[in-house]
């Protein structure tokens, strides 16, 4: 059964992703660490903005959910690093639970 959502959309010249978790290339959760669950994510939202024919310096607004709030700093630590110039918006957010027993979920919207 297909899932009932796009990986990403464009709308009016933005892209908006779908929220993205540490899933490797076989579909199951990879990191050990939640660094590596991060970078993880955001090489899967690099795919999608490839995809989309835009990149991290287009990315104008992120959404970020966490279910360890004590893992802000090294989220925010491995984040910084995808970006070069001027860093998006963004809000971070405690959830309880994230869909496959995630840690961390982000989503992006882009300016193309």
């Amino acid at each position: 059964m297909a899932l009932p959502f796009s990986t990403f959309i464009e709308k009016d010249g933005f892209i908006f992703t779908s929220g993205q978790v540490h899933l490797g290339p076989d579909g199951t959760l990879v990191g050990e660490t939640i660094e590596e669950q991060v970078a993880q994510v955001m090489n899967n939202l690099r795919a999608v903005l490839d995809q989309a024919g835009v990149g991290f310096e287009n990315v104008v607004k992120s959404t970020v959910y966490i279910t360890n709030m004590a893992d802000y700093s090294q989220v925010s630590q491995v984040y910084a690093t995808y970006f070069k110039n001027q860093y998006p918006a963004r809000e971070i957010i405690g959830v309880k639970a994230l869909p496959l027993g995630a840690s961390v979920e982000i989503s992006l919207i882009a300016k193309k």
